[in-house]
């Protein structure tokens, strides 16, 4: 048997495939300073279209730097949830989501002399579907104090929906969510290598993010490490106990396991938190007045209401279900609760719903 072996392994010896060769190194992901970093270019632009000189105030200066932003004639940034740029990079592509803006206001606004910083939103209504991974997003946007005031630049005040003020977070906690993202963007891409890399640089920014480690859990139950990916889901929950994408990940994973009492213990979890959580009543009543049924979906939206009055949206949605229903004093006084709570733009467009109820003798 021995010398059997021998021979074998013998003649086998010349014709043996080489050993495959390392895989090349990977590019590291970007540190702080290249996240911020201002190209000379754009440098000299914002100064010459906002400055510094002139008397202006800083409240004058930011005002400035906004309309240079969002302005064709200056940057002209359009949003795009995938956007997750450097400075640099959205300063390129004229393109960024709520994350790259932030950075790009924040470090322009300081290089014009505005104590700026960034502000996190744990909790927003917003996510997506891309394939078969569904995205939960939390919300950042920038702040600063001027004058003894804060104040919030927010690329889509408007479209956000969340029941809580914005805390501010350094510029760790906002590095640790850009790799965080790249993160899962290369996670759905396949690319689980390159992935594992940006993970790590979100936990070497700030590994108190709740997200970083809800995403690693994802990689790495993927990757077949179940016992990492439960350690990691349980992590992220130790730090955000409703975390929602947590919570929803750990119980697909027992549900893998087949370990369905526990499955079942997680899902009473998302349940509690979903019945104290005013946008999970309101999507159900968008779905409901899809499906037409517009009692229901007034019932829901009031249990919004009863959770959180101050969403325009969910006053909007309120006045849509009681129009169908017939209930044209009704929608109108939540209408005009939706105009008070909404921001210009949006307001005009209620007020111009008004009118046209008026006109119709609806109201």
């Amino acid at each position: 048997m021995i010398a059997s072996l021998l021979g074998v392994a013998l003649a086998a010896a010349p014709i043996l495939a080489p050993p495959p060769a390392a895989p090349p190194p990977l590019p590291p992901p970007p540190a702080i300073e290249e996240v911020f970093a201002i190209p000379p270019p754009l440098r000299q632009a914002v100064h010459g279209h906002v400055g510094t000189a002139g008397g202006r105030s800083d409240h004058q200066r930011l005002e400035a730097l906004v309309r240079y932003l969002f302005d064709p004639q200056g940057l002209g940034i359009e949003y795009r949830h995938d956007a997750d740029h450097t400075v640099a990079e959205a300063w390129q592509a004229r393109k960024a989501n709520c994350l790259s803006f932030t950075i790009l206001t924040i470090a322009l606004a300081r290089e014009l002399g505005i104590e700026a910083y960034g502000q996190e939103i744990p909790r927003v209504l917003n996510w997506y579907r891309e394939g078969d991974i569904l995205y939960f997003s939390n919300h950042v946007n920038a702040g600063a104090h001027i004058a003894g005031r804060r104040l919030s630049v927010d690329v889509a005040q408007d479209q956000v929906l969340t029941a809580a003020p914005p805390r501010q977070v350094d510029d760790r906690r906002l590095l640790a969510i850009f790799h965080s993202n790249r993160a899962a963007t290369l996670l759905a891409r396949g690319d689980h290598r390159l992935a594992a890399g940006y993970m790590d640089a979100a936990f070497a920014a700030d590994d108190r993010y709740a997200t970083a480690w809800s995403n690693a859990g994802v990689l790495a139950q993927r990757e077949g490490r179940q016992d990492e990916a439960e350690r990691d889901f349980q992590r992220a929950l130790e730090l955000d106990p409703a975390h929602e994408g947590a919570l929803m990940n750990l119980a697909g994973l027992h549900a893998a396991r087949g370990e369905h009492e526990r499955e079942a213990r997680v899902r009473r979890r998302i349940e509690r938190i979903q019945r104290h959580n005013p946008f999970h009543h309101f999507l159900l009543a968008v779905e409901d007045e899809k499906r037409g049924d517009y009692a229901l979906a007034a019932r829901r939206y009031r249990r919004a209401i009863s959770l959180y009055a101050g969403e325009h949206q969910f006053h909007h949605g309120l006045a849509r279900a009681y129009l169908h229903l017939g209930e044209g004093r009704k929608a109108g006084e939540s209408l005009r609760r939706a105009q008070a709570l909404a921001g210009s733009g949006t307001a005009q467009r209620y007020q111009a719903k008004l009118d046209q109820l008026r006109r119709k003798g609806a109201l």
